[in-house]
């Protein structure tokens, strides 16, 4: 089976999996339809044509499967489990084999007035494979808060482990302003956003990352992004093994499915 295939293959495989497990954990023991209401499950699968976290390669420009489950309640408590295939630590160091990541999140969403929403959890990324000896550990942890208003929204993220792999880079932080606007035209959302992942420890680590899209919603509960990301991220820290700057500009089309 070509690699990218076996990737999606356990991507699949592994959401179904923690999907089970959640709804097992959050399920009330007597089930009324009153109850039952009071719990929202959705879920999501992705297509695009690669995979940018915070502007930088995560599948060495090579299209991604996406998706994930969230469970919310209706005082504003949730949890979720999202994945996708990624190549870059692979990219990173070829003793690696790891092409999924999952991400498991938690937390509490709700209004402090309206139109100002606070979302407040922790978020654990996961990168099951194979990884050679005296390896650091891309496994990591952030803290977030976020609050918006109206439409746009501000979200601080800080590490209590070391971050994607970085040695001794604990308590980095991650400033996150975005926005989601109708412009009034075709039933056309422009996408924007900007931040800066300050990485500790790290020489030259640490950088700005930008985008501008455009969202469509085509029915059937089906959303088609166009968007244009770049970063200043600095090509001696950010320049895999295969020699591709993963903080250059590029554009990503993607197609998200929602249940």
């Amino acid at each position: 089976m070509p690699r990218h295939s076996r990737a999606a293959a356990a991507l699949l495989a592994l959401a179904a999996a923690h999907a089970g497990k959640v709804c097992a954990a959050e399920t009330p023991s007597v089930e009324t339809p009153a109850s039952a209401s009071r719990y929202t499950l959705t879920a999501n699968l992705t297509l695009a044509s690669q995979y940018r976290y915070r502007g930088l390669m995560q599948s060495n420009n090579k299209p991604a499967i996406q998706g994930g489950f969230d469970l919310a309640h209706a005082s504003g408590f949730y949890l979720g489990n999202w994945n996708s295939s990624i190549s870059w630590l692979d990219d990173a160091d070829s003793r690696v084999s790891a092409p999924v990541e999952m991400d498991v999140y938690g937390g509490y969403k709700g209004n402090l007035a309206r139109d100002v929403p606070v979302d407040l959890g922790v978020l654990q990324y996961y990168y099951p494979g194979d990884y050679p000896s005296h390896f650091t550990s891309p496994d990591t942890t952030e803290l977030y808060a976020g609050i918006g208003y109206g439409p746009f929204m501000f979200k601080y993220s800080i590490a209590l482990t070391n971050l994607f792999g970085f040695a001794d880079s604990k308590y980095s932080q991650y400033f996150d302003l975005s926005g989601n606007l109708d412009t009034g035209v075709w039933g056309l959302t422009l996408n924007a956003h900007i931040g800066r992942q300050a990485v500790r420890n790290v020489d030259n680590g640490s950088y700005v990352d930008w985008k501008l899209g455009l969202t469509k919603d085509v029915g059937q509960n089906l959303s088609v992004s166009l968007a244009y990301l770049d970063t200043n991220a600095d090509r001696a820290v950010y320049t895999n093994s295969r020699g591709r700057d993963m903080g250059r500009a590029t554009g990503l089309l993607s197609l998200t499915k929602t249940f």
